[in-house]
């Protein structure tokens, strides 16, 4: 856990934060001191969630069901069913808003401090950092508290977004418009936009890259950022300025190097920074990594029928998922440190370093970019990059992704739908877990079905549709003490 010298007044300090906070015994405010590049360098540090929200992503969404039988973790029972989460507990969505806000006020205070300073041109990297850390902190809420974004301008995009918060705060509480969608997204392209354009001139400054949005790291941002606007050049662009375009022997290396190594070696090499795979990562305080044998996770449904799954390559993706005893499963890929805070009595924090860039979701955003342009050979190209590091034994003869073999699989006629669904298809296998599959969800329209077992064993099913109010967290109750209007449930 990194703690800082500063302590901020912001949307979130009316949620009365308690627990693991970065900002927690220190100075309540020391922006007088940000004098130097070097600290506006260390308080962008902070301008990243201390939470994550794999758990709410995984829950909501199809990679999970109802196996009769674990333990009854809160919040995941009442996420499992799509219903509002009340207090702020650990992997919450209110820990994850609040996680957000503190490092939007992060950012807002580094750059607040860069706009009355003359730091000169060397500070102009850091300026980057900060705009696109405060754009993706933006995104990522609005993806979850708000309607999805539609790039035909739906009225969705004129519903509630999320506050827009660009300026340090100096009072405890004030009110926040949400603005609509449309707006969020313009504020989240503009600082997105001018921070890629300062960040691409700032190669190798920071002591651990992966911890900060480098030129590589946000690029792979943008291709999530314009696959939602529905940019498909702009998704291919930036994915091109990732390592060049060229992402051979640059992802997961699960049909390789992984394959070699036992669990336990595995889940301490996944979210290292030296992985090139790994462009962004976060320090997390989280228990999500224990839920394997919550009611409520992956259980032998979804481990056979979808992480096992067969392809539309004509084989199944190569994976690491683990058995604790039917029905509990897991992909067994997080490994979670202790943030001690008192070694004499042992006491402390559950910790995961989660990769929440990586170069494998640039690689297949590249490839549904390529499918919406009409570019069949450049998709297939991006789809056989994946497969051929995900088969095990691939071979290119038999395993091959084709136009053929994916619209007989998935039963479509059309070539793009049938790319398409491919590209879903490795998304949702190949980050089962990583909590990407959610925004697939509300990109595409897709309906959840989640099974519940009875007390007799009758099963039925519950449906989240597209247009299901419940499909949009609901925003945190104290959020009201802001005037932050409520989503409608």
């Amino acid at each position: 856990m990194k703690l800082n010298t500063i302590k901020y007044i912001l949307l979130s300090s009316a949620f009365l934060f308690s627990g693991c906070s970065k900002y927690l015994d220190h100075e309540p405010d020391m922006r007088a001191q940000i004098n130097t590049v070097d600290k506006v360098k260390r308080l962008i540090a902070s301008a990243y969630p201390g939470r994550n929200s794999l758990a709410m992503a995984e829950t909501y969404s199809d990679n999970v069901e109802d196996k009769a039988v674990g333990d009854l973790y809160q919040p995941v029972p009442a996420l499992y069913e799509w219903k509002d989460v009340i207090g702020d507990d650990t992997d919450s969505p209110t820990a994850y808003w609040n996680a957000c806000y503190e490092a939007i006020a992060a950012a807002n205070h580094a750059l607040d401090a860069i706009e009355k300073s003359d730091f000169g041109d060397e500070v102009l990297p850091y300026k980057g950092e900060a705009l696109v850390a405060r754009a993706y902190c933006h995104f990522m809420l609005a993806n979850y508290f708000a309607k999805v974004f539609d790039p035909k301008s739906g009225a969705s995009n004129d519903s509630p977004g999320i506050p827009y918060v660009k300026e340090p705060e100096t009072v405890l509480i004030k009110n926040y418009d949400r603005g609509t969608v449309k707006s969020t997204y313009d504020n989240i392209r503009q600082d997105l936009e001018e921070g890629l354009a300062l960040l691409d001139k700032g190669e190798g400054l920071w002591d651990v890259p992966k911890y900060h949005f480098t030129p590589e790291a946000a690029h792979a941002f943008a291709t999530r950022f314009y696959l939602f606007t529905g940019e498909w050049q702009k998704v291919v662009d930036n994915a091109n300025k990732i390592f060049g375009g060229n992402f051979a022997g640059k992802l997961i290396p699960y049909n390789s190097t992984f394959k070699t190594l036992g669990f336990e070696s595995v889940r301490t090499e996944f979210a290292k920074a030296e992985q090139p795979y790994n462009l962004l990562i976060n320090e997390t305080y989280s228990g999500y990594q224990r839920w394997w044998n919550n009611r409520y996770a992956m259980g032998i449904n979804v481990f056979q029928n979808i992480y096992n799954g067969m392809t539309a390559a004509g084989a199944k993706l190569y994976n690491f998922g683990v058995s604790y005893g039917a029905p509990h499963y897991t992909t067994y890929l997080w490994k979670e440190f202790w943030y001690v805070t008192n070694p004499t009595a042992n006491t402390g924090f559950p910790m995961l370093m989660v990769p929440v860039l990586i170069t494998d979701e640039a690689l297949l955003n590249r490839a549904e970019a390529y499918t919406e342009l009409g570019n069949a050979n450049g998709a297939l190209a991006d789809l056989n990059l994946f497969a051929s590091n995900r088969i095990n034994n691939y071979n290119p003869s038999t395993h091959a992704v084709t136009v053929a073999k994916s619209k007989e699989f998935f039963g479509v006629a059309n070539e793009k739908d049938a790319l398409i669904e491919t590209t879903l298809q490795f998304k949702q296998i190949g980050f089962m877990s990583m909590g990407l599959r959610w925004f697939d969800i509300i990109r595409k329209g897709i309906t959840v079905r989640h099974n519940m077992i009875g007390n007799d064993e009758r099963e039925t099913f519950l449906e989240l549709k597209p247009e299901d109010p419940r499909r949009v967290f609901q925003i945190p109750q104290e959020a009201k003490l802001a005037g932050v209007e409520l989503n409608p449930r």
